[in-house]
């Protein structure tokens, strides 16, 4: 009840004067939000809604329609995000909230990291009671349900919508009980001395030992940790806060001090613990460590709904190019349908095995992206096929334009064929011709031939002869030459003054003639005796 009221304390008087059925409708929403959403089975919900008509009947004659209108939701940060006063109040259609949602997504995106986040009804929904759980003082939520489901992702962006810094622990194989106490002190330190909100997101998945429940048992139940810092460190953090506190009215006693660091860390400091209910695990913590469950406001991711299933396939499926919108919607529609045969196999599995089976948003995910990296592939292969084809056909294209050329080409060296062959053809008869011409002659020439050899051998014949008569003339001629080589000018003179040389002389003289003087006519002593006027000369 305190929680209700709590909330109900935020309301505007100028918003609900003569409206009381603004101010009825934000009672159920917060009766929703304390009751309601720790509700796990339809049977105990709708229970609670047949409380809530009676008692609506009991004080007030409202037509339950009107109370109960879609969509049930206030929040304070719309109007802070659209530049007024965080003021708690009704959204009045979801549209305005998305287009609030999807600005903040975005600005996330650009200053922290980028998420991928599909903001259908119910995720929108989960947003706004993470902020109204923690915008609280000494508010943590307790984020219940299966893995994939978006308890971290909404949980951060929650956390920036408000300003909230979001406080995480990196668990390893040596991370410790002192690890943790260690982390949470930087948590303190900056909540406190810093003035910083935090949002300290804690998985079941981080929990390696159960003993790191106590602290967070004890953060939940009474805000602090006993012995969480040493006597001179928290005097260290009392006396930055000093004059903070003084200025808020408290005295400057230890107790006084601890008191407002104590206020401060739990207005700043909040929780958001994320739990699976899946198996044995959240019942036994929940039952060893009692403040998860009464010190928190329970948020309950239930399994995604049709709609909200085919606005995420229709999310990542934008990012394949369809020939119609028609057909990814058909898509969108079946991958909703399928996921939810599931789990209605799952409801089958579990009575006739006894045992659980779950489909969670991430195996819808990875559905998704499977049809994708397959339909990837698929129109990878295809777009290579019809590359090959278009290009077998522009290989054909060009083979058939290349064959038309050369046809083209061949009927052109026909006619240049048959021009060559009608001139081969007379080539021919002249070429026929003329080699009875040359059979003629070649015959003739044979004879000549055989003439002509005659006479060679005749000429070899008379060549012999005259090689015989040379033979026997050469020692004449040597005999005659070493007589030549005798003589002197003497000898020369005394034959010149001769007036009747005897015969020998004469024939000699008449041969020098014909050598020397190669006369033909005149044979003559007197001109031989002219040819040897010089003695030496004709010595020589």
């Amino acid at each position: 009840m305190a929680r209700i009221v709590q909330n109900l304390l935020l309301a505007v008087p100028q918003h609900y004067k003569g409206n009381p059925l603004g101010l009825v409708r934000m009672w159920a929403h917060e009766c929703h939000r304390v009751w309601h959403d720790r509700l796990i089975f339809d049977v105990d919900r709708e229970a609670y809604m047949n409380f809530m008509r009676a008692g609506i009947k009991d004080f007030t004659d409202m037509k339950e329609e009107a109370i109960f209108e879609e969509p049930l939701i206030y929040t304070s940060y719309v109007a802070l995000c659209n530049g007024h006063e965080a003021t708690y109040l009704p959204v009045a259609e979801m549209v305005q909230l998305k287009n609030v949602l999807e600005a903040k997504l975005e600005e996330y995106n650009e200053v922290v990291a980028r998420m991928d986040l599909v903001l259908f009804d119910q995720a929108m929904e989960h947003i706004s009671r993470i902020c109204r759980i923690i915008i609280q003082p000494v508010g943590s939520a307790l984020l219940v349900g299966v893995g994939g489901s978006g308890k971290q992702s909404l949980g951060k962006l929650s956390a920036f919508i408000l300003g909230y810094d979001v406080a995480r622990i990196m668990v390893t194989s040596n991370y410790k009980l002192v690890d943790l106490k260690t982390d949470i002190q930087s948590m303190f330190t900056k909540a406190t001395v810093a003035n910083a909100s935090l949002l300290f997101i804690l998985t079941d998945g981080q929990i390696s030992d159960n003993k790191f429940l106590m602290y967070i048992n004890d953060l939940l139940a009474s805000g602090y940790i006993p012995e969480l810092f040493l006597k001179d460190e928290l005097d260290g953090l009392l006396g930055k806060i000093r004059g903070e506190a003084k200025a808020a009215g408290f005295q400057d006693t230890p107790d006084q001090l601890f008191e407002f660091f104590l206020d401060k860390a739990r207005k700043n400091l909040h929780l958001g613990i994320c739990f699976s209910p899946v198996g044995d695990a959240f019942r036994f913590r929940a039952r060893m460590f009692p403040g998860i469950i009464n010190c928190t406001t329970m948020d309950y991711f239930f399994d995604w709904p049709k709609d909200a299933l085919i606005n995420v396939a229709n999310r990542f499926l934008g990012e394949i190019e369809f020939p119609t919108e028609e057909i990814k919607d058909a898509i969108a529609q079946n991958m909703a349908t399928t996921h939810l045969s599931i789990a209605d196999a799952n409801v089958q599995f579990k009575e006739l095995e006894r045992r659980f089976n779950y489909t969670t948003p991430t195996s819808y995910l990875e559905l998704i992206n499977f049809y994708k990296s397959l339909l990837g592939k698929k129109q990878g292969a295809i777009k290579d096929q019809i590359e090959r084809l278009e290009m077998g056909l522009g290989i054909m294209q060009q083979t058939t334009e290349k064959v038309d050329g050369l046809k083209q080409l061949l009927e052109v060296k026909m006619v240049d064929v048959e021009l060559e062959k009608a001139k081969t053809n007379d080539l021919i008869e002249i070429v026929g011709k003329e080699s009875l011409d040359a059979q003629k002659e070649a015959d003739l020439a044979s004879i000549q031939a055989e003439e002509t050899d005659k006479v060679a051998s005749a000429a070899r014949e008379e060549k012999a002869a005259a090689d015989a008569e040379l033979a026997e003339a050469i020692p004449a001629m040597e005999r005659a030459t070493d007589a030549v080589n005798c003589l002197e000018i003497k000898m020369i003179q005394e034959l010149k003054a001769l007036g009747s040389p005897p015969e020998d002389c004469v024939s000699i003289a008449k041969a020098c003639l014909i050598l020397i003087k190669d006369e033909k006519k005149n044979y003559a002593w007197n001109n031989a005796q002219k040819m040897m006027n010089n003695p030496k000369q004709f010595i020589d």
